[in-house]
């Protein structure tokens, strides 16, 4: 057996496998999207059959073209979307329902409701570190008791198991033998009080949720079970040994171990974290107080994160949605072809607004038109919307913290993207950090997967194998920065609470 750690990233529209050597050299990588279902406004959904089947694909794929066997590898470490979760059968493995997505808005009216009550607006805030809102496990998981014909009967009985994608997959990778999940997955269920490091009662009791199906809570980086034959491509005894929610990773995977240190990640969406040490933020304001990570027999670690919903997924509609552009990479030109944005400001409120505004209501607002605007327009929009919104959840976070951001270290797939980092760069006014490895989710996760099995030693090993690629200093004077800002302002206001 070798040091080759293989990292399932099992994001929001694909997943992707990679295979890292001792010196974090990718070795072997295989991607591959599925399906996305819409069967309501504002409802998205995952058949969790299709990532099961996807991650095993792609995993094959990863070790062929790595030149290595299965039984070579150290450990196994996963990193996924968070919020989405799935209710299945113990005894068969068939899922109940599918997975209701991060995304989804279907339980708007009911967290309208818990809004509506002062105390359990403050309980939930306490204990979890969230705000009320869809994004969100809690509310999808009452909602799947409630809709799903014999779910919550069959929970009650014991033969119906919860969990978020990564749990799924660890139950498959071990042949149905591990059920659980880490911090980091689940401080983002609405059910677990980060302080107390344990599922809540009160909070299981307000979305009448049956606490004998949900996952054990173990650490991020410990071994969590071993891969059967029957469940990773017919070899057993690999050891899964990392798991962390995809921003929690790739803080990680950004060596940003200690308190003061942020990330930005540009997938579907956005996601701004900074490491707070080991405690929570006590006002938060509209930010989330969040587990960071557990590491072994350690304190938890927490994190304070503006959650943006849409950044990557506008590029993607502009894609399939409204076919302007053929590939996600066509848009960095388009918007170096025109001097400036015209006035045009898209606001990507496709699912909402998140930090710093949480407005499930918002909906998506292209303005400033006129007979001159064209596709370079639209898409220089919406890439300059990912910074916009990037800015809004900065001011938040120095505005709660009295810590003024000094650099942004910035990850995910946008950040090839040369227009879009400089534009960040020009908004915030500070430098932008991209790493050797962008992929640094699926970086993260093979960390914590080395740490548990001694690939790495410490964090400080860790820390020495982060190379940076490029910095993008800024170049924009603070009138024009400031200009740009009160006109995307503007229009987000105007966004504001168009579908209650």
């Amino acid at each position: 057996m070798t040091d080759h750690i293989l990292a399932i990233d099992q994001g929001t529209t694909g997943t992707t496998v990679i295979i890292f050597d001792r010196e974090t050299h990718i070795v072997g990588r295989a991607y591959a999207e599925f399906t996305q279902h819409y069967p309501q406004a504002g409802w998205v959904e995952h058949d969790a059959a299709e990532i099961w089947r996807i991650t095993l694909d792609t995993a094959s794929r990863a070790i062929k073209a790595a030149g290595i066997a299965p039984r070579d590898l150290k450990a196994i470490g996963i990193t996924n979307q968070r919020e989405t979760v799935l209710a299945w059968n113990r005894h068969t493995g068939e899922p109940a329902h599918r997975a209701i997505v991060w995304q989804d808005r279907r339980t708007a009216p009911f967290c309208d409701e818990l809004r509506s009550r002062t105390e359990v607006t403050e309980m939930i805030r306490a204990k979890t570190g969230l705000v009320i809102d869809p994004y969100f496990s809690g509310t999808k998981l009452r909602w799947l008791l409630e809709n799903v014909p014999g779910l919550r009967a069959g929970a009650e009985k014991g033969d119906i198991l919860f969990g978020t994608i990564d749990t799924w997959l660890i139950w498959n990778l071990t042949g149905g033998a591990t059920h659980v999940t880490d911090p980091s997955n689940a401080a983002r269920t609405q059910l677990f009080d980060i302080h107390a490091s344990a599922w809540d009662e009160e909070l299981l009791a307000l979305m009448d949720m049956p606490a004998r199906g949900l996952p054990e809570v173990r650490s991020s980086s410990a071994i969590l079970g071993h891969t059967t034959e029957g469940g990773f491509l017919g070899v057993a005894g690999i050891p899964i040994a990392g798991v962390a929610g995809d921003q929690q990773a790739a803080l990680f995977g950004q060596a940003c171990h200690g308190p003061g240190l942020a990330k930005n990640t540009y997938g579907t969406g956005s996601f701004l974290l900074m490491h707070t040490g080991a405690s929570t933020l006590r006002d938060p304001g509209p930010l989330l107080s969040t587990v960071a990570w557990r590491i072994g027999d350690q304190p938890l670690e927490y994190a304070l994160e503006g959650a943006i919903f849409v950044t990557g997924a506008a590029v993607q509609w502009l894609r399939d949605g409204l076919g302007l552009i053929g590939a996600a990479s066509e848009t960095e030109a388009l918007a170096r072809s025109i001097p400036d944005n015209d006035g045009v400001y898209f606001v990507p409120a496709l699912t909402g607004l998140g930090a710093p505004h949480w407005d499930p209501y918002a909906r998506g607002l292209l303005t400033g038109l006129t007979r001159g605007t064209g596709r370079a327009h639209l898409a220089r929009a919406a890439l300059e919307a990912m910074a916009y919104q990037t800015r809004d959840v900065v001011r938040a976070i120095e505005a709660q913290t009295g810590i003024a951001l000094t650099e942004l270290r910035a990850d995910g797939g946008a950040v090839g993207n040369g227009f879009l980092m400089q534009f960040q760069a020009d908004l915030l006014g500070v430098p932008v950090e991209v790493p050797r490895i962008a992929e640094t989710t699926a970086l993260g996760a093979a960390y914590l997967a080395g740490l548990a099995t001694s690939v790495w030693k410490d964090r400080e090993e860790i820390r020495a194998t982060w190379k940076l690629a490029r910095r993008y200093e800024p170049g924009m004077k603070q009138a024009e920065r400031d200009r740009l800002y009160d006109r995307w302002t503007k229009a987000l206001e105007k966004s504001r609470g168009w579908a209650a």
